[in-house]
């Protein structure tokens, strides 16, 4: 019995290490991209503005005012937009971090047709991100995409 308890207490302590994984900034940058996904699967435009620094300016000429309306403009141009990202990876140094990684985005339409079953597709893109922690938060203060395939 005494082994028995011996065993359980071993098997308690590990367990009880293993759930407190201290959350780093790898991982409050990866919440920032997967924030940003969500958002933009809900359409929700101030939820995406919220991850951006108000310093944001990108290679495409937006800044942080004006990418508000390519968002609103692409959420209202296309009804259900799934975003899927593949291969992201994350560095980080000091108060800077880089995103690279690639998502497929898809769309529906609402047509009542069979055919809404199938996504369409909206192309695939590679993204790399440039974000800056301010407050103890992750904000990103860049983001250069190009459609892969060139289209």
């Amino acid at each position: 019995m005494k082994r028995l308890m011996m065993i359980l207490l071993i098997f308690v302590i590990i367990i009880t290490a293993l759930g407190c994984h201290k959350e780093n900034d790898q991982d409050k940058v990866k919440k920032v991209i997967t924030d940003i996904q969500a958002a933009a699967e809900e359409k929700d435009v101030k939820k995406i503005i919220n991850n951006l620094a108000k310093t944001y300016k990108d290679p495409q000429g937006y800044n942080y005012e004006t990418i508000k309306g390519l968002l609103v403009g692409y959420f209202f141009q296309y009804p259900k937009i799934s975003v899927y990202i593949n291969n992201l990876e994350i560095s980080v140094e000091n108060t800077s971090a880089q995103a690279v990684f690639q998502t497929v985005l898809t769309s529906g339409n609402k047509t009542g047709s069979v055919a809404d079953v199938i996504p369409q597709s909206l192309g695939t893109y590679d993204f790399d991100v440039s974000l800056k922690k301010e407050s103890n938060s992750w904000k990103v203060t860049s983001a250069k995409w190009e459609q892969v395939g060139g289209g």
